[in-house]
This record gives structure tokens, C-alpha cells and sequence, in this order.
């Protein structure tokens, strides 16, 4: 929603992973908001304390509301939950909906359906957001592995 919990920490969490795995060059990642209630802020400062102690750094990251450029120049697009996948399906124009998809659906361990928002819940909610966000990005991680490797066989 205001790009200051979820998804900071899921760009976070899967720039750690596309680096680890060698694909900074060929991976483009970015988190955006539905809402502008926080941009220019920086992520939630448990989100940071939460992320930093399983290895993440997430405080340079700012929040921005997303933009009909990021439609057209993104491959997929991962909403947190329900709510914002219905905002995204208004926003975004018909020739790219199929690039919709809720972040869970890469997810092969947890399987509910969306991440939680922790914000206006206790401390532990960030763990579980990040339990949630790694599983999922796993999943995430092989799908961008194959396509690499599909774009460097073309």
C-alpha cells in the first residue's frame, strides 16, 4: 500500500538472492505502493530492524506510489494481498494485466494466499512477513534463473 513494510522487504529480500545468484545484470528490481501516503519516506524502522538481523539492508530504499511506466517496463508485477491486486487490476492497462500476480503464488513452503500487513500489528509481524516474503522469493528466484538461462540460449 505505502511501500514502507512488504515490499521494500521483498525488494530486499530478492536483490540479496538475484545477487547471490549472479543475476544483478540481468534483473531488474523495484518496489512501488498503490497509495502515495509515504513516498520519499524510508521503510518502517522494524521493517529495517527486522530485515537487518536476518542480513538485509533495506534503509536506503524509499517509497514512491506506482506509475503507468512501470506497467509496460516491468515483467511481473507482485502485489502483498488481495487489496492491492484489485488496485493494481484498475490501474493497469489491459495489454499487460497478465503481468499481475500475488507474490505468494511463487511461495512453496507457506501456503496462504498474501502476506500479512504487520504495520498496525506487534514486532513479530515483520518476522512473518519475512518468512513469508523469503519462501516466496525462493520460489521467485527459480522462475528468473530459467528465464536468464532462456534468454542467453536465444
Amino acid at each position: 500500500m505505502g511501500n514502507i513494510c512488504r515490499s521494500p522487504t521483498a525488494e530486499g529480500v530478492f536483490r540479496k538472492m538475484v545477487r547471490d545468484a549472479g543475476l544483478e545484470n540481468n534483473v531488474v528490481i523495484d518496489s512501488a505502493g498503490t497509495h502515495a501516503y509515504h513516498v520519499g519516506e524510508p521503510p518502517d524502522e522494524r521493517a529495517q530492524q527486522a530485515a537487518r538481523k536476518r542480513g538485509y539492508e533495506i534503509g536506503d530504499l524509499r517509497a514512491r506510489q506506482i506509475t503507468q511506466d512501470d506497467f509496460r517496463e516491468f515483467d511481473l508485477i507482485l502485489a502483498m494481498d488481495w487489496e492491492n491486486l484489485a488496485l493494481l487490476q484498475q490501474q493497469c492497462p489491459r495489454p499487460y494485466k497478465h503481468k499481475l500476480h500475488l507474490l505468494m503464488r511463487f511461495a512453496g513452503e507457506h501456503d496462504a494466499a498474501t502476506v500479512p500487513d504487520p504495520y498496525y500489528g506487534s514486532p513479530e509481524g515483520f518476522n512473518t512477513v519475512l518468512d513469508y516474503v523469503e519462501d516466496a522469493c525462493q520460489g521467485l528466484i527459480e522462475v528468473v534463473r530459467k528465464r536468464a538461462s532462456l534468454y542467453a540460449a536465444a
